[in-house]
């Protein structure tokens, strides 16, 4: 199908659309009552679910990213994401662009530096801080948090909603994945519980999302002026972001997010390029090379590690945290990355959502964690410890030591900006569809409640944990667990799928070569028929012929015999006369 004939119709809000938000609706009812009991109860959650389940995070997660390789390589990565006869809907440079403003750019730019600095000077078990090895070890484990895991757990979702939409024709829901294990039960109420706990989960990790950005802006015009990093300065920037968010939501994905993920990577692409020549070039490049190589060579043991023997917490306020996080935001990048997607092969996809992005997140945080150690380790210093206190400010802090600092620093806070503004925009377009029964052209109505629910989500975590991170972290981990057993469910269901269309598959093109090979057999047997027919019809015709030529030349003898003795005797009859 051509690209440019791809239509989605709007649908009317759903059940799931009232039920969630209303759910939504009395959270931040709560934080904007009792800010202090939720930050209670949501701290003794935190404490019960990191003690009990936090092995299951770290095995789920390297699980995920063993599956998905496997999907890469097997047989099953010929299949495509829709008809067999749909082209990709966005290029390459917009598709990997809205890959990243879709709120993963977000979390590059605040860790960027954030991440390694603070590994520096808190580093993982087993690890002095301030050496040497701590500082390799906060690149490696800053890339390790972005790299192919939280890809891997977002293309599970991506994959599995594009096929079941563009493949199956069914809508663009969370339980549409599970159609092959309940069947039509996924229409009744047990499809809507999985939909209700994909937006809960959804708007927790996008509202964590928003209140980092609204930290990090808010941090980094505290750093340029006099405007007070604080708590009601960083709900003031959510409010102007929701404004200005609606502006581009009324454009839709084609116009909005389009235009602005195309601004924000080649924003993003100065901006590096920037650091890159002015910064420590060679440490940057020689920071890389022992990031990937460390990367490589150490990815399964940092997967499969935990701390029984010991009362270290750093795997919990940071692996764990990250890739619950990263599952409270798959719903949300899942269907994002599926609505883009069109037309791709399985293949194809995973080259682009898993490979890609996971290299530029060694190479950004090669980049600017390890520009910031160099000025730590071998410059002024100072960075660390202010970064201890103040995260969002390891960015500008850092920008502060290059040249053109000024210039950088309101570059970075435009490019957070947007980056935050395609944010909102890409979460209100996924929960209006994910509320809306699947629709991908969800109204605007839908998409504007969203938005003002997931910022007021951020304004009450901000306010209950005193404009920090401790509550945007603690409520990315509670409401993921639920998401990650139906992501278990949903690689069976995909698993089931893709196996019956891969047989479905081999068997038309095992008919097809059947039909191609009787044709060519048919064709090849004909010629060496015809002629050994043509011999045979030859001697049959030579014979008839030649029977028919003799009874026509006996005739003609006998005729002609016949003549003649008629002749003879007339002869003789007149010499008697």
């Amino acid at each position: 199908m051509d690209k440019n004939n791809y239509t989605y119709n709007t649908e009317k809000p759903s059940t799931v659309f009232y039920i969630s938000s209303i759910l939504v609706g009395l959270f931040v009812l709560w934080g904007a009552l009792s800010p202090r009991s939720l930050s209670e109860i949501a701290n003794e959650a935190l404490d019960w679910m990191i003690t009990n389940f936090g092995w299951f995070y770290m095995l789920i997660t390297a699980f995920f990213v063993l599956f998905v390789i496997f999907l890469a390589i097997s047989p099953y990565g010929r299949l495509r994401l829709g008809k067999p006869d749909d082209e990709p809907e966005y290029t390459w440079f917009s598709w990997i662009g809205m890959l990243f403003a879709a709120g993963i750019g977000v979390g590059f730019v605040f860790w960027g530096v954030a991440e390694p600095v603070l590994y520096y000077l808190q580093p993982p078990i087993d690890f002095t801080p301030e050496t040497r090895e701590s500082a390799i070890a906060g690149l490696r484990y800053g890339s390790y948090h972005w790299a192919l895991h939280p890809w891997a757990i977002f293309s599970i979702v991506g994959l599995t909603l594009a096929y079941v939409q563009y493949r199956k024709d069914k809508p663009a829901l969370i339980s549409s994945a599970f159609y092959p294990v309940l069947g039509d039960k996924i229409n009744g109420w047990a499809g809507k519980t999985i939909d209700i706990l994909a937006v809960l989960a959804t708007s927790t990790g996008v509202a964590t999302t928003f209140g980092l950005s609204a930290m990090q802006i808010t941090g980094g015009l505290s750093h340029l002026t006099d405007i007070p990093n604080n708590v009601w300065t960083q709900i003031i920037i959510i409010a102007i972001v929701t404004f200005l968010f609606m502006f581009s939501a009324a454009k839709g994905v084609n116009k909005g997010i389009k235009t602005l993920s195309n601004i924000n990577l080649g924003v993003a692409g100065l901006f590096f390029l920037f650091v890159l020549i002015v910064g420590p070039t060679l440490f940057i490049a020689e920071s890389f090379v022992t990031t990937l190589g460390g990367y490589i060579s150490n990815v399964i043991p940092m997967s499969l590690t935990l701390t029984p023997f010991s009362e270290s917490e750093w795997l919990g306020t940071n692996t764990i945290f990250f890739w619950a996080w990263h599952i409270s935001w798959a719903p949300f990048m899942g269907l994002f990355i599926a609505r883009i997607s069109r037309g791709r092969t399985i293949r194809e996809f995973m080259a682009g959502v898993l490979i890609v992005p996971s290299l530029l997140a060694l190479i950004w945080f090669s980049t600017f964690g390890g520009t910031a150690l160099n000025l730590e380790m071998y410059g002024p210093g100072g960075i660390a410890e202010l970064v201890t206190g103040k995260v969002e400010l390891a960015l500008f802090v850092t920008l502060g030591e290059l040249p053109l600092s000024l210039i950088t620093s309101i570059l970075a806070v435009i490019l957070i900006l947007i980056f935050f503004v395609t944010s909102a925009d890409s979460a209100s377009y996924v929960l209006g569809a994910m509320t809306s029964r699947g629709s991908l052209n969800p109204s605007m109505g839908v998409k504007l409640v969203w938005g003002l629910l997931i910022a007021g989500t951020a304004s009450v975590l901000l306010v209950s944990g005193n404009g920090g991170l401790s509550a945007l972290q603690t409520a990315s981990i509670i409401t993921a667990l639920p998401f990650a057993f139906i992501m278990l469910v949903m690689v069976i269901s995909i698993l089931i799928t893709f196996n019956k269309d891969y047989k479905n598959a081999q068997n038309k093109k095992h008919k097809r070569q059947l039909r191609f090979m009787k044709k060519e057999f048919k064709q090849e047997f004909y010629h060496d028929m015809k002629g050994d027919v043509y011999d045979e019809v030859k001697e049959d015709v030579y014979d008839d012929v030649k029977e028919e030529v003799y009874d026509n030349i006996k005739a003609e003898v006998k005729e002609e015999l016949i003549e003649e003795l008629d002749l003879n005797e007339k002869s003789n009859q007149k010499k008697k006369d």
